[in-house]
């Protein structure tokens, strides 16, 4: 554990402000109508909620509570359910639009409007997984798909979008500017843009997107028997950690888990926006290893919602990843072996190194009663990253 005893964390407290953004920007409605839709598609299965006994008593704490998203609909990731279930709903409104009466998600699904879906370009920006699940849900409502990445974007993950059918356009620069082309060209082209942020007049499929992680946190609060005490989320855009705190809210009332959020210190929005009270967008000058958190522009939609739910802000160094990869996959004592992503482990990180800090722990209010709840947001997105992190050594 000395790699992580020795890793500097930043550490900001939140702003709590009294509000009702967890039950009006995301309600109780729109999360019902999505887990209704998702789990009626195809390969749906809950993922697995797992308990890192051995590893919770190593750190002195009653309970760790992984949700494993690796195998979500063998797309590897959490994404599948955002990004393809705001696919649906953009082609029902597009489709509803241009018939003037109104079409059913369930006809959709089952392709009795593939043709007409055929006319209708749906665009986003990715670092890998979103991407792959608009590509996905594209390829299956018969809709043409066109995806912008960045430099940092490795090939293994762009590869895996076009095998899904989609156009894939990389760029030179980072996240952020992927995130404006995409926008630039489908209001030039009349395409739809299905993002996982929202801006000024743009909110419905970030709602979307948001409302399809609900199925995530609605499995997992069903799998536990009491609710946690802390849950730690990885930031990016915001929108997991306000889709799962929203959610949490919603299913927890009172009794609902503090808000850890948990960013790479290259790409710190969140905790930059906790400090000036305002959604803040800074500049990524390094990608982080977590390419899925490499965003510099929070969604102002997740804001809201974080700015009333979240806690506690911390960021974290790239050299803790890699370790906690393998810690994942090489498990310590009779705990399962888990296949991890970059950017699933950003809270399993953060909540090892703050147990070897004991003021850190202190600020967090974690003990011996703590039961923390992680979001395993993707498995082996890319195997040639994995592999190579598995070959590492750790100094610990």
């Amino acid at each position: 554990m000395d790699i992580f005893a020795t890793a500097r964390l930043d550490y900001a407290p939140g702003n709590l402000q009294t509000g009702d953004a967890a039950n009006r920007v995301l309600t109780q409605q729109d999360f019902d109508a999505a887990v209704t839709e998702i789990s009626a598609w195809d390969g749906y299965a809950p993922t697995p909620l797992i308990a890192l006994a051995d590893l919770a008593a190593k750190l002195g704490i009653a309970r760790i509570d992984y949700k494993h998203e690796g195998p979500r609909f063998g797309l590897g990731s959490f994404k599948a359910l955002g990004g393809s279930y705001a696919a649906l709903r953009v082609l029902q409104r597009e489709l509803s639009r241009q018939s003037g009466q109104d079409v059913a998600l369930a006809d959709i699904r089952m392709g009795k409007h593939r043709e007409a879906c055929g006319g209708i370009t749906l665009v986003s920006a990715t670092d890998g997984n979103h991407g792959r699940s608009l590509a996905w849900g594209c390829q299956r409502f018969g809709a043409p798909c066109r995806i912008y990445i960045h430099a940092e974007v490795s090939e293994g993950r762009a590869q895996a979008m076009r095998d899904l059918g989609a156009d894939v356009v990389r760029i030179e620069g980072d996240y952020d500017a992927s995130v404006a082309l995409a926008r630039q060209e489908a209001e030039a082209n009349g395409w739809f843009v299905v993002s996982d942020t929202s801006w000024p007049g743009y909110s419905e499929p970030p709602r979307d997107v948001m409302a399809g992680y609900g199925v995530m946190t609605r499995e997992a609060s069903d799998a536990l028997t009491q609710p946690p005490t802390h849950v730690f989320l990885q930031g990016g855009v915001g929108g997991l950690a306000a889709s799962v705190a929203a959610a949490l809210r919603q299913y927890w009332g009172a009794q609902s888990p503090r808000v850890i959020i948990v960013e790479p210190e290259r790409a710190a929005c969140l905790i930059e926006s906790a400090r000036r009270g305002k959604a803040t967008t800074v500049t990524i000058v390094e990608e982080t290893i977590m390419a899925g958190l490499s965003c510099g522009e929070p969604s102002e939609m997740a804001w809201e919602i974080l700015a009333e739910q979240a806690s506690d802000f911390l960021t974290i160094p790239d050299q803790i990843v890699a370790p906690t990869v393998r810690l994942l996959a090489r498990p310590m004592g009779n705990d399962p072996v888990v296949e991890a992503g970059e950017s699933a482990v950003a809270g399993l990180a953060a909540l090892i190194a703050a147990r070897q800090d004991t003021a850190l722990s202190a600020k967090l209010g974690l003990d011996a009663g703590s039961r923390v709840l992680l979001i395993g947001s993707e498995g082996v997105t890319d195997p040639a990253i994995f592999a190579e992190i598995m070959a590492g050594r750790d100094d610990a």
